[in-house]
């Protein structure tokens, strides 16, 4: 009998990145992308493909997507804002984009500075794209303030249904719901999620949940007993939108992967492997604070992933063969 199991798609390059000062260097990002491959994720949201005059963070892209490009079986994601950001995106050989687009009204404009309408006519001009030139790319939208918003207030559930229905109708892959602004509760996410997939079906995509108010992990595991199967983290809790004002960082990988390997999900993330990545994570922008109850706390007394393997006990093993070479 198979194992129940998701999907952890990092975002902590992207996400992350784009919401602190500081700009990491190149060599950094690539380093610390190696270690959460070699952990065991296999999709990176390795950057996005915006103006260097407006993130900074990010003028390296197009390099950064080079390097992840060499990692087989690794699905390399960028988050792109608009057709040029796709073209650039796609052109660089990127698996799979992933276009924001707003449930709110009023983020819309402060995020993109477009109407949801015109958001949309953008999408289906990726959608056409892609198709014209590269159907082998995956293309998903993040629905932003799916549960709320700071500057609109309250984002109906009819709302966000109907942007969800509209990016289907344009061509895309899937639609995640995002809680871009820490808005989210367990019940919420339940509902929110079962309306989305009962208009759109098996294109119902990620749950990508912040941790503002402490409900992060909380909210996942609402979205898993909804059949959701793919979540967004970061490494760190690193990450925050600039246009949704007080929403704090995402959910911590180490920590979302703890409790679902706990709870016999598999993962495929080797979370010793994990946590000694948030050393190449803290090279690369030294003095940032990072979070993480996991990485404080330390792996649970005879802690096994769902596989049932038992690290204390590899760790053993592999002292007695070496002592025994």
């Amino acid at each position: 009998m198979s194992l129940p199991s998701v999907l952890i798609s990092e975002v902590g390059p992207r996400d992350g990145l784009q919401s602190v000062s500081r700009t990491m260097p190149t060599a950094a990002k690539c380093a610390w992308i190696d270690r959460l491959f070699d952990a065991g994720l296999r999709e990176i949201e390795v950057g996005s493909f915006v103006p260097a005059k407006l993130l900074p963070q990010m003028a390296d892209v197009a390099d950064v997507v080079r390097h992840a490009l060499t990692k087989p079986g690794l699905t390399v994601m960028a988050l792109v804002p608009n057709l040029r950001g796709a073209e650039a995106a796609l052109a660089a050989g990127v698996h799979k984009i992933s276009i924001p687009l707003s449930a709110s009204e009023a983020h819309s404009q402060a995020n993109v500075r477009k109407t949801r309408e015109q958001a949309l006519q953008d999408l289906r001009a990726i959608t056409a794209l892609r198709q014209e030139r590269y159907p082998g790319a995956r293309v998903e939208v993040g629905m932003s303030t799916a549960f709320g918003c700071t500057i609109q207030g309250t984002v109906s559930d009819d709302e966000v249904v109907w942007v969800a229905e509209r990016a289907v109708a344009a061509g895309v892959d899937e639609v995640g719901l995002s809680d871009t602004t820490g808005m989210a509760n367990p019940t919420q996410v339940r509902r929110l999620f079962n309306r989305v997939r009962a208009a759109i079906g098996e294109r119902t995509g990620a749950a990508h949940m912040h941790n503002t108010r402490g409900l992060g992990l909380a909210n996942c595991l609402a979205a898993f007993d909804v059949g959701v199967r793919t979540f967004d983290a970061s490494q760190g809790g690193l990450g925050g939108c600039p246009y949704a004002p007080g929403a704090s960082g995402n959910v911590v990988t180490e920590d979302l992967v703890f409790m679902f390997e706990s709870m016999g999900i598999a993962t495929g993330v080797d979370l010793e492997r994990l946590m000694a990545a948030r050393d190449a994570l803290a090279a690369g922008l030294p003095g940032e604070a990072l979070y993480g109850m996991t990485p404080e706390a330390g792996l649970t007394k005879g802690f096994a992933y769902a596989d049932g393997r038992h690290p204390a006990a590899e760790r053993l093993l592999n002292r007695i063969e070496k002592d025994c070479a």
